[in-house]
């Protein structure tokens, strides 16, 4: 069957194709990022959902494979930008240059015009720098000279940050970090993993070896098929429920604001369709919390210091919530 973007709630059989469809993505990316399924789930989502994925994780996990294999799955284009302190905005948006033979200014795209864009070390950049690059996953768009040029649909930047190393970096203030869909990372494979990708030490890139699944006209469609889940009433006092408690959390100095709220029903719908539902249920609520909502959060000083983590805040808030046992008043039946 074909997806089609509709106002109508998402029916039974749209949801068993979108889980179907979202399965196959996830089995041909996993391919190439072994033992990472779970990852590649949430990633899946956040390019489903129109949002952005922070990957905050140590050189060597693959992060660029992440980024290729995606990319070669959904038939898209794809850019990697190294970011370094002496990275120009215009490195990243483009700039436009004058032609004599001519005699006309010519735009000339930068790195950042692919569907999905690996943004790697974003921190090393000058805030001048990171703020482009922003403004560009906020907008859709580059305007230079007063004239506007828009990214490829799809859109997703796969930004990275070494969550170790300190020295000559600058760290994204917290309202731009609210500007990233999830915040997660891959961690080191285990040891079955690790075994596997030994054992295939030949391939040197195994994204280079991965066949599309889908053209990246179709991740629109899904996109829009997802949106169409439904969301009982129940469901969204419930996001509103943790989102508030994140703000009175004795550990938290300043909690998730409406964003976050969006931002966890938004992925939930995904979520949901992806699990071959066509309503989200609470536990879907409860698996994309950490992910969503953990870098919303700033932690009061003396809690950081006595080492409180924000995934673990999110974590014991969302067991201390109870979540919904009836429908709203205004669900579906």
């Amino acid at each position: 069957m074909t997806a089609t973007a509709t106002a109508a709630p998402m029916t039974a059989d749209q949801a068993a194709w979108f889980s179907d469809t979202f399965e196959r993505l996830v089995a041909n990316v996993s391919a190439a990022v072994l033992g990472k399924s779970h990852v590649v789930r949430l990633t899946f989502t956040c390019l489903l959902s129109g949002g952005h994925m922070l990957l905050e994780d140590y050189p060597g996990t693959g992060k660029t494979s992440l980024a290729r294999a995606l990319a070669a799955t959904v038939q898209a284009s794809h850019s990697r930008i190294q970011f370094t302190p002496d990275l120009l905005p215009s490195d990243v948006t483009g700039v436009t240059i004058y032609d004599q033979a001519t005699q006309k200014f010519a735009f000339h795209p930068g790195p950042i015009f692919a569907s999905v864009v690996l943004a790697d070390e974003i921190n090393r950049a000058s805030p001048k720098t990171q703020s482009a690059l922003l403004e560009v996953m906020e907008e859709g768009r580059v305007t230079v000279d007063g004239e506007p040029h828009s990214v490829p649909q799809p859109f997703v930047v796969i930004a990275t940050q070494n969550p170790v190393e300190q020295a000559g970096t600058y760290k994204l203030p917290e309202a731009q970090l609210d500007r990233f869909l999830m915040r997660t990372s891959l961690g080191y494979p285990d040891s079955d993993a690790t075994v596997r990708i030994l054992a295939g030490s030949a391939v040197k890139d195994r994204a280079s070896t991965l066949s599309p699944v889908i053209a990246a006209a179709a991740v629109t469609e899904m996109a829009n098929l997802a949106s169409a889940v439904h969301v009982d009433p129940a469901i969204l006092a419930y996001v509103t429920t943790i989102v508030e408690a994140t703000r009175n959390a004795p550990e938290v100095a300043l909690g998730s604001s409406v964003r976050g709220a969006l931002a966890l029903v938004r992925c939930s719908k995904v979520w949901a369709a992806a699990h071959g539902r066509h309503y989200v249920i609470p536990d879907d609520i409860k698996t994309l919390a950490e992910p969503v909502l953990a870098h919303r959060i700033i932690l009061d000083a003396e809690a950081e210091f006595e080492g409180a983590d924000p995934g673990a805040v999110i974590a014991r808030i969302v067991s201390e919530v109870a979540p919904p046992t009836q429908r709203g008043a205004a669900g579906a039946s």
